[in-house]
Order: structure tokens, then sequence, then C-alpha cells
């Protein structure tokens, strides 16, 4: 079954066309702390098109699991991969996680039907909006 998830659906990690193109173009260039591997091509037009960089992800493709410093790389705004260059994350950052969203480990707030549905009294100071 995963050869057959491997020729027809994306999001279970590197089609076969992916991974021929990176076999026979890629040069690797990282792999970041969740097991992603970062590649880069030289342009066939190198004065007009910049190197082409990809990534192919350890589990699903979900593009919030790459982190900030392999992101800047990715999109052209740094020309060393994080861990040849010097990037070094802001004090204020929070350490790097994938979102949730639609997983079923995501956020469900209280009264929610994925949490049982029951209703939720509201605090006493609230006074709901009535259009008169």
């Amino acid at each position: 079954m995963r050869i057959v998830k491997q020729f027809f659906t994306w999001w279970n990690g590197a089609t076969w066309n992916t991974r021929f193109y990176t076999w026979r173009k890629g040069e690797h260039v990282g792999t970041d702390q969740f097991g992603n591997h970062y590649y880069r091509a030289k342009s066939a037009i190198p004065d007009s098109i910049p190197e082409r960089r990809w990534v192919i992800y350890a589990n699903y493709s979900e593009a919030s699991q790459v982190p900030p410093g392999w992101h800047g790389w990715m999109h052209h705004r740094v020309d060393t991969p994080p861990q040849d260059g010097d990037y070094k994350p802001r004090e204020w950052e929070k350490p790097h996680h994938e979102n949730l969203t639609g997983t079923t480990r995501a956020y469900h707030p209280p009264g929610s039907i994925a949490v049982g549905g029951k209703p939720v009294v509201a605090a006493p100071d609230y006074q709901a909006w009535r259009p008169e």
C-alpha cells in the first residue's frame, strides 16, 4: 500500500517523480531536528532564476514543519543554511512546533463538539448582544 501512496499522493512524503528529480539534480544541504531533508539544484538560467530549493518532509507534507532558520534559507532570505551559517534564534522566540490544526492534537475550546459538546456556562459578567 505504501508504494501505491507514493505514486498517487503527495502528502504522504515524496512522490516517485520528486525522488527521481532529487536523485538526478538535487544536492543534499542538510537535515533539521524534525528529520526533514533540504536540497538545492543549480538553475538552468543562472542570471534570471535563483537556485531551486526544496524540502522532503519526514512525515506528512505540512509547511509549518519547517523551522524558522530553514524557512529563511528556503525563501532565499539568506544564502547559507542554518547549520552552516550564523543563524541564532532571538531570545524572545519560542521553540518551533508544527501547526496542529486538523489533527487529533488540535486545540478544542470548552463546549466544542469534538470534546463532548456540553454547553459551557457563560461568565457572570457576560451579556449577550441582542439586536433591537
